[in-house]
């Protein structure tokens, strides 16, 4: 079927930075926030694991996806970079507070944080039954990273 003048092909990173647009913008307003670090960061964790129930983003939270969701492009010009931002933002934020310990790599820390909320949000999106139990051991595994006072192991 022939597209309609004045239509032109969507990408799918086009795609998904439309579909993340509420999750970016919920993200940036809980970031922006005086509260603690802490309880911003919790919320951040919900609000991204809820983000897998959501139809619209069904094909970057899905498990198997495929090449498609493989190819969206990460950093700076990937359609979740914002989100990235904001929780490195209350990353850095915690730690200068005192709430959070310093966890030299915020990015590094982030990326590796977000390893486990992706695990998340895929095991979300596969039974959505499962958002409380998840959202709650998803916020104590971040949050017992960012506040263990130990230092890394050698």
């Amino acid at each position: 079927m022939p597209l309609e003048r004045g239509y032109e092909p969507i990408t799918l990173s086009q795609l998904a930075a439309r579909a993340g647009l509420p999750l970016r913008e919920r993200v940036a307003g809980i970031a922006a926030r005086p509260d603690p670090a802490e309880q911003r960061m919790g919320e951040i964790v919900a609000a991204v694991l809820e983000a897998a129930t959501d139809q619209a983003l069904w094909l970057v939270f899905r498990p198997g996806a495929g090449p498609l969701v493989a190819d969206l492009p990460k950093g700076p010009g990937g359609p979740f970079h914002a989100v990235v931002t904001e929780v490195e933002r209350v990353v850095r934020d915690g730690i200068a507070r005192g709430e959070f310990r310093d966890v030299g790599d915020v990015a590094l820390a982030v990326e590796l944080l977000s390893g486990a909320m992706r695990a998340g949000a895929e095991r979300v999106a596969r039974d959505p039954a499962a958002l409380e139990a998840t959202v709650a051991t998803a916020r104590e595994i971040v949050l017992a990273f960012l506040t263990c006072r130990a230092g890394p192991r050698r």
